[in-house]
């Protein structure tokens, strides 16, 4: 469906009233005056029965009084009928990821796009043990398949190289089969060619912004304007090495209370006077959406800052798994493109990061050794023990509980010391990140390990299949990333419909929670940026409040939500503008914290980077249902009993207490 606002590639909008265009060649005049009522009439009738459809008129004021689930999916249904049309997505989530419900989880702590589903990872382990078993005295017991131990055994890892960026993407370097049947099947699923870009893996997104940071010519192209309404650990890596290097950082500004981009200031930034018309004016970082609040920006700020001689960064970590579909890649051409992938979604997170670069751009970088680069490692190479090795606690252990023949294992290649499953953290981390608590756990080299359920082979022959990978006659590869398959064959328009329907839903249920005998009506709930809107991203940014009108802290918050096989994460929003009618808010609703950053932001921004809000986040990914949405918002319900709230603040309080005591 196209926006009224895109009638041309050329004509450009910055009011958010087309955010997300799926761009098409212009309609004909006759079409045009209907085709954008209907848009618009179809916008205000889906916020129409978002806020009339469910519970008209309710206020909830007492967790115990919520409507069951099977009430509320029934009035879910009635609103929206269309819902029913997406039922493709729960049959893959109960096939492919039945942990979920096995487990009784709910993942709303990450965003992203996941290469392998359960299934596939599960059934590559059982065939990877029945061989190594075969080959053993002793095989595993059966229970270990069932045992969450089983994806600590990756079936290719990565190892850290020391080159040059621009070396590596000019002429490019030893690759295996393994990495380009991976780089070609990611590039696909992007709709990248490999005529106009080319790529590297990364050990996670932070490193992709550090590594063009460091390469990026801010001498001479000296500006980085980042366009985020909350703080990253990537992006303030990328500000931190291009300060040094002398680069002059700019700050875009979010109008509230909708948390839009303050479109004047950085039309300002964007568009100010050059005298040299040739001559680059820095880099321009846009993530298209928030991955926070839920916000969605206008893709033709690109085409502004192109037209105003800025190279582009397109982050595409928070995007839907499918939302590449309706961005004109082919025209908005950005210079330089980064996006993630994880292993498998509900279990560890952790992945790699992938850094693009147009060809043409390419010349422009400089030439920098820094690590972020990294190589796939092949599962045959990762378990290789050198003849001499008398075989360490380690080995031993996977050679016992995994049935592995000793002469498969490895010690040469990327990791050291155990594997163990990484459980999520009461801290936000991003797209491919592990949480800093787990980064104390082992080396930091060792970070960026990932596995997957594919084996290289050496072996010569017409076509040879080995579990899910297919060795063709040329000796390439084709590897089934079922993740990504499950996601290409549901399409965007059910991706993005259901997510809609979901997300809405739950603004609005949580909007209807109100604290109990409060002459002032205080909600239990605050969100941030969108609320009821057509077109939003699955994402929301929220806080919780007691019955004075305090804040709960989002780390108690989050950590309650964890007891509840909840899994949500926390975040701090900043560079925040209030206009004149909002002066009276800014104070009761910005606060100043210790930012754990401080050595990361330059002085001039830190009293500034320090000023925001503290949030709770929920992004929800394209297998959420509507059960993982109900629950959510039976959980923040107990926080409209006094007694609950008081009790386990004081416990939280306690326990931090005891913890700095130690």
């Amino acid at each position: 469906m196209q926006s009224p606002c895109i009638r041309k590639a050329t004509q450009v909008c910055l009011h958010g009233c087309c955010p997300n265009p799926i761009l098409s060649l212009p309609e004909p005049t006759n079409r045009v005056s209907k085709s954008r009522s209907t848009f618009a009439t179809s916008r205000r009738n889906f916020v129409v029965t978002t806020t009339s459809s469910f519970f008209p008129n309710a206020q909830f004021t007492n967790h115990e009084s919520l409507p069951s689930l099977e009430e509320s999916l029934i009035q879910f249904n009635k609103a929206y009928p269309q819902y029913s049309e997406t039922h493709r997505v729960d049959q893959i989530r109960a096939k492919e990821y039945f942990h979920l419900s096995l487990s009784n989880s709910i993942c709303l702590d990450y965003v992203g796009i996941g290469l392998f589903s359960h299934l596939q990872f599960q059934n590559q382990y059982s065939s990877t043990t029945a061989i190594a078993s075969s080959s053993s005295s002793s095989a595993p017991p059966l229970q270990l398949l069932s045992s969450p131990r089983y994806s600590d055994l990756p079936f290719f890892g990565m190892s850290y190289k020391s080159v040059n960026l621009k070396t590596q993407l000019l002429h490019g370097g030893q690759e295996s089969k393994l990495e380009s049947a991976i780089k070609k099947r990611i590039m696909g699923f992007l709709n990248i060619s490999e005529n106009d870009y080319c790529m590297v893996f990364t050990a996670n997104r932070t490193s992709a912004f550090k590594l063009l940071a460091e390469s990026y010519p801010f001498q001479s192209s000296q500006k980085l304007l980042p366009v985020y309404d909350y703080e990253s650990e990537a992006v303030e890596a990328m500000i931190s090495s291009s300060e040094k290097r002398g680069a002059k950082v700019m700050s875009t500004e979010f109008s509230w209370p909708r948390l839009n981009i303050h479109s004047a200031k950085l039309k300002k930034m964007v568009v100010s006077k050059r005298r040299n018309k040739k001559k680059k004016k820095g880099l321009f970082v846009f993530p298209l959406q928030s991955r926070m609040t839920g916000a969605r920006y206008p893709y033709l700020w690109m085409s502004i800052a192109q037209e105003n001689r800025w190279h582009v960064l397109l982050d595409a970590c928070a995007l839907g798994p499918k939302d590449m579909d309706s961005f004109g890649l082919s025209l908005f051409r950005p210079d330089f493109l980064i996006c993630s992938f994880y292993k498998v979604f509900g279990e560890n997170p952790s992945g790699f990061g992938c850094l693009f670069v147009k060809k043409s751009t390419v010349p422009v970088l400089e030439d920098s050794v820094s690590a972020g680069i990294v190589s796939l490692v092949p599962a045959k190479k990762l378990f290789r023990l050198p003849d001499e090795s008398s075989g360490t606690d380690t080995e031993l252990e996977l050679i016992y509980k995994f049935g592995i023949p000793e002469n498969e294992l490895s010690t040469s290649s990327s990791f050291s010391g155990p594997i163990s499953t990484q459980k999520r953290q009461s801290k936000s981390f991003e797209d491919g990140e592990i949480p800093q608590l787990q980064k104390t756990e082992a080396n930091a080299k060792h970070k960026g390990l990932e596995t997957s359920k594919i084996v290289e082979s050496e072996k010569p022959a017409d076509s040879v299949q080995h579990g899910d990978t297919k060795i063709s006659g040329k000796g390439s590869l084709e590897i089934e990333c079922r993740g990504l398959d499950h996601v290409d064959s549901l399409g965007l328009i059910m991706i993005s419909s259901r997510a809609r329907y979901l997300t809405n839903w739950l603004v609005n249920a949580l909007m209807k929670l109100q604290h109990p005998n409060t002459e002032e009506g205080i909600s239990l709930v605050r969100i941030y940026g969108p609320k009821i809107k057509f077109d939003r991203a699955p994402a929301l940014a929220f806080n919780v409040f007691d019955w004075k009108g305090e804040k709960v802290e989002p780390a108690l918050v989050q950590k309650l939500a964890d007891r509840n096989n909840i899994s949500l994460s926390y975040g701090f929003l900043h560079q925040i503008w209030f206009s004149d009618k909002y002066q009276e808010q800014k104070e009761n609703v910005m606060e100043r914290r210790a930012s754990e950053a401080q050595g990361m932001v330059g002085n001039q921004r830190k009293d500034k980077a320090d000023l925001g809000i503290a949030v709770v986040t929920a992004a929800f990914g394209f297998l959420a249902n509507f059960e993982d949405v109900y629950r959510l918002w039976a959980f923040v319900a107990q926080f409209l009993d006094a007694d609950f709230v008081e009790k386990e603040r004081w416990r939280y309080t306690a326990l931090n207490q005891k913890t700095i005591e130690i």
